[in-house]
């Protein structure tokens, strides 16, 4: 077995305790008071969990994707919040990583990731676009002594007043078209976060994600200078979809278990008779099997399409097609798979307070279709179609 397998398997085997011994016990409150899932997030710091998608010659632990991946997998099945914002972190990690263009700044910047375990949060979304990210009303603007300086309306910052840092999407200048986006790496001791709104949602509640007006000042070296449309498209877009569909795998298969707990409990009490709802779980079992292919098949072509020399496939029309569809499928069947869940068991699957509860998982599930929402990606999907010559 290669040292890079053995370093994924620790990796995940770590992510896997994290989530049994901690973010598990917590799950309920951090849902509950919708509060940010500290004791998960820093027990992932303490592990080095934070840096692990930065490669070793830069400080970070040189986990794989796909490691980070099942990570997403195994924190989703205890705590989807906290799934979720590990997720989101890596997303923008990635992103670095992946478009550093022999940058200085950004390479110490990973240094310094390593060093402090720093949590990094996503300004993409904007009050005004309709929901494209891929135009920006907000630009870069000229600042004092040298500085630069953004101003950004977003209806969401998902963990954004827990973060170190802060990763935001804006025009390359105030005369800039809407399209001409750049991403701009600043500091919380750097941003003044308004509160814009408040989270009191029906899932993902720990995430604490209202909306801010940021406004920030920043080093023009704190600029990412690959083309946001290349970084999009090339990473973030399908990382984001990808972590986050293992996100909601792993909450679908959660829910399953206990599904299948109660089944079997409900077989030892009836030895040799026949247990209907056995039948109505072979069903959602075959419903969580299409999301698990669909997710990891996905993953496997992301691996394939991603690596250098090549990664510039990522950004034709039929890799955009085929990881928007991973989207629009998982976040369609994970809510299915946690409702059919919610029906092989009944009332128990509906009490908070029993052991069988799925409530939490099928309220997070739901989130799934709005983190980009569904109909916005459907309209694009819609316009490649028309002139996508391989799907």
């Amino acid at each position: 077995m290669s040292l890079a397998v053995d370093r994924d398997q620790a990796f995940v085997a770590t992510l896997r305790r994290i989530a049994d011994d901690v973010a598990g016990r917590h799950a309920d409150a951090v849902d509950r008071d919708a509060r940010f899932p500290r004791e998960a997030i820093d027990a992932l710091r303490e592990a080095g969990a934070l840096s692990a998608l930065a490669p070793e010659m830069l400080g970070g632990g040189g986990v794989s994707v796909e490691a980070i991946a099942h990570g997403c997998y195994e924190l989703a099945r205890r705590c989807a919040a906290t799934a979720m914002v590990f997720a989101m972190h890596q997303i923008q990690v990635g992103t670095i990583v992946r478009h550093l263009d022999d940058a200085p700044w950004f390479e110490s910047y990973l240094h310094e990731l390593a060093d402090e375990q720093r949590l990094i949060a996503s300004v993409t979304s904007e009050i005004g676009t309709g929901g494209d990210m891929g135009r920006s009303i907000a630009g870069v603007a000229p600042g004092e002594n040298g500085w630069m300086r953004l101003e950004k309306q977003a209806p969401t910052v998902s963990y954004g007043a827990h973060a170190d840092d802060l990763f935001t999407t804006v025009r390359r200048s105030e005369a800039a078209e809407p399209g001409d986006q750049v991403l701009v790496l600043h500091r919380a001791s750097e941003t003044e976060l308004e509160p814009a709104g408040t989270w009191d949602t029906i899932g993902m509640r720990g995430t604490c994600s209202p909306g801010f007006v940021v406004r920030a000042r920043f080093a023009p070296e704190q600029v990412l200078t690959s083309p946001f449309s290349t970084v999009m498209n090339e990473s973030l877009v399908p990382l984001s979809h990808i972590f986050w569909s293992f996100v909601w795998l792993g909450i679908a298969t959660e829910a399953f278990e206990r599904g299948r707990r109660f089944v079997r409990e409900a077989a030892r009490r009836k030895p040799g008779q026949p247990v209907p709802a056995a039948q109505s779980l072979s069903r959602v079992m075959a419903e969580l099997s299409m999301l698990r292919s669909e997710v990891h098949s996905a993953l496997e072509e992301f691996i394939e399409a991603g690596a250098e020399p090549g990664r510039e496939r990522l950004s034709t029309m039929s890799s955009i097609l085929r990881f928007n569809n991973l989207k629009l499928a998982a976040s369609e069947q994970a809510p299915r798979v946690c409702a059919g869940v919610l029906e092989v068991i009944g009332i128990a699957a509906y009490k908070n307070d029993s052991p069988f509860g799925v409530g939490r998982h099928l309220r997070d599930a739901l989130s799934a279709r709005l983190m980009v929402a569904n109909e916005r990606i459907h309209s694009i999907d819609a316009g490649l179609l028309m002139i996508a010559k391989d799907i």
